[in-house]
């Protein structure tokens, strides 16, 4: 990722954002929001309760604050790579147990319960996607989880939404194959690979069917569950 480039975005990314998803019908909250319900779903379904969650590409924060909310944790951490996100979601945020910072400044030491990574590593050069994904390694705990979400590549809605975003018309997306490969490589166990987002707001009525849909490869994101084994060092 290119700090600057995500310097520049940092006070328009809200209204970049949420102009980009007007043809869903719903804005960025919506999505966020989402995608941590159906992360706090798996963790139910196999029994985990973390404490503390690493959000890697935190940008603004708005994520940052739904696992507090919506999980329970007790303790945040959100890195990334441009000061001026980190400014904004510093005077969001910040609050007790939610705190944020560049990963320059943060020493991974295998301590962390679960990290949380959405919508990053396509803009990571894929060069350099194994010394990222090593980082997310080095900073869980054995037996530690890694929820990595991305926008799946197959879905037009999601080819459209990033033509249209200034910060990501440059970006090279994954597919679930290639994430799970890259997952596996480090040497996660992936648990579980689901599909999300099937229905714009025009056809809410159909999103009871999402949960029975997570298996087909349509859905706008992705994300792939992994763990890391418990006799890792």
């Amino acid at each position: 990722m290119k700090s600057v480039d995500f310097d520049l975005h940092a006070d328009t990314y809200d209204d970049d954002l949420n102009r980009a998803l007007a043809a869903s019908g719903e804005d960025k909250h919506y999505f966020a929001r989402g995608r941590v319900q159906w992360l706090a779903a798996c963790l139910n379904r196999i029994h985990e309760r973390p404490a503390s969650v690493l959000d890697y590409g935190c940008g603004i924060g708005d994520t940052s604050v739904l696992f507090q909310q919506l999980l329970g944790v007790a303790s945040v951490v959100g890195l990334d790579v441009s000061e001026r996100s980190l400014a904004h979601a510093q005077a969001r945020h910040a609050r007790k147990g939610c705190l944020f910072s560049t990963f320059d400044s943060y020493t991974p030491q295998q301590s962390v319960d679960l990290v949380y990574c959405n919508g990053v590593f396509h803009h990571i050069p894929p060069a350099e996607r194994d010394a990222a994904i090593d980082y997310v390694y080095r900073s869980l705990r054995p037996g530690g989880l890694f929820s990595l979400w991305e926008n799946n590549p197959w879905n037009p809605g999601t080819r459209y939404v990033m033509a249209r975003l200034p910060f990501d018309r440059d970006a090279i997306p994954l597919t679930a194959a290639e994430s799970t490969k890259l997952a596996r490589r480090r040497g996660f166990a992936v648990l579980a690979v689901d599909y999300r987002f099937f229905f714009p707001r025009l056809l809410a009525g159909l999103r009871f069917l999402e949960p029975q849909l997570a298996g087909v490869p349509w859905g706008a994101q992705y994300q792939v569950l992994c763990r890391k084994p418990l006799s890792a060092g």
